[in-house]
């Protein structure tokens, strides 16, 4: 696989923030570059990546493979992230990612026919106490998301989408 110029520019940009023997350091901001260009981290665009930064393709997708907020296949124009680690599954977690992939006509990591949602279980967001939490987009946390806020956040999301 071959960057475009614009996007080698950009990992040029991210590379130069680090002295020139820790370049990989890069690594995260490079792959948000590639998924906001790409939609998401393909193992070609790994590879790729760990060519340009020098360093092993396994180290880039160990980092691919650790944080939620990298895709590996792509997702729909809503990923929704249900939040299913302790705290919220003793405050339900589980059944809300239960009733949206019910809702939605998806299992766990599945995409609606549309394209529309995709939706996944997520580790701790942070946010415990707010439990059953939600990432929308990896950019909007959602708290104490019970069926009637599920329901309500998915009809808002359809209609814009």
């Amino acid at each position: 696989m071959n960057f475009s110029e614009a996007t080698l520019a950009l990992f040029a940009r991210e590379v130069a923030k680090f002295p020139a023997d820790q370049k990989q350091s890069a690594v995260m901001a490079c792959l948000a570059i590639v998924q906001h260009e790409q939609g998401h981290v393909s193992q070609e665009a790994e590879e790729a990546l760990a060519a340009y930064l020098g360093m092993p393709a396994i180290a880039v997708h160990e980092v691919t493979t650790f944080y939620n907020m990298y895709n590996q296949q792509p997702v729909g124009k809503y990923k929704l992230n249900v939040c299913t680690n302790l705290p919220c599954q003793l405050r339900h977690g589980e059944h809300a990612l239960d009733h949206v992939c019910k809702r939605l006509g998806v299992k766990p990591y599945g995409t609606t026919e549309d394209g529309l949602f995709t939706v996944q279980p997520s580790e701790c967001l942070g946010a415990c106490a707010d439990a059953p939490v939600m990432l929308v987009n990896d950019r909007e946390m959602l708290s104490f998301m019970d069926d009637d806020k599920l329901d309500e956040l998915i009809d808002t999301l359809r209609k814009e989408g």
